[in-house]
């Protein structure tokens, strides 16, 4: 049985000190991503759904993630459902898709890319993956 996937889906990375947000259309497009302090969370979560108009949250499951998603559904009252999707080794995948997104230049080519650490947070590229893994789970 086929379901149609979401149109325009918002990725969340829940973490107690910054959180990473993503929202990646029908045509597999990023429209939007940024890390924000966990303070700023909830009210980037509201500019975000009232400038895309959101079918569903994918956020991962791990660090502070019940506490998140209580949060959520009170302080939003989402008019999407919010979905849980595993994020082990999210970070490290993150990492390896930050190089993929923004080569190295000059001398940072010669680093091994298992040496190399992204000069920025990259939790929004973990709400990118999130979603990715919530879309290659529906489709099986």
């Amino acid at each position: 049985m086929n379901i149609k996937p979401p149109e325009i889906i918002l990725g969340f990375d829940p973490g107690r000190d910054k959180c990473g947000l993503a929202v990646r259309d029908q045509k597999d497009q990023i429209l939007y991503h940024e890390v924000v302090s966990s303070e700023a969370a909830i009210a980037t979560l509201k500019s975000v759904s009232q400038q895309y108009p959101i079918d569903l949250l994918v956020m991962g499951n791990q660090t502070t993630s019940k506490q998140w998603k209580k949060q959520l559904e009170s302080e939003l009252s989402p008019t999407f459902p919010i979905v849980m999707v595993d994020e082990r080794n999210s970070s490290l995948e993150a990492r390896d898709r930050y190089w993929q997104m923004y080569p190295p230049q000059g001398l940072t080519r010669l680093i091994p890319q298992g040496m190399r650490l992204p000069p920025c947070p990259i939790d929004d590229i973990v709400a990118i993956l999130l979603i990715e893994r919530y879309l290659n789970n529906t489709e099986d």
